[in-house]
């Protein structure tokens, strides 16, 4: 499997270097946005927690709710510290 870089326009999909495949052939292609950083804009301020915490997002007590449960069993969990 090779990864190469490309620009899509419309339905092409223009290469950044050459396959070396004879013309005609036909290729499976995943795709995945690249990630340059020096391509990207700032977020929005706290739009990166809000992609950060998921399906969270849209349930901030439910979130809470799980976060205290999950502090109560690491205590149950914690042997006692001997002075």
């Amino acid at each position: 499997m090779t990864h190469v870089r490309g620009t899509i326009h419309g339905k092409l999909i223009e290469l950044s270097e050459d396959t070396g495949l004879p013309d005609g052939q036909e290729v499976t292609v995943f795709l995945q946005p690249s990630a340059d950083i020096t391509d990207q804009q700032p977020l929005p301020p706290g739009d990166g927690l809000r992609r950060a915490f998921g399906a969270w997002a849209a349930d901030a007590e439910a979130l809470d709710e799980y976060l205290q449960w999950n502090a109560r069993q690491r205590e149950l969990s914690r042997p006692e510290l001997e002075p």
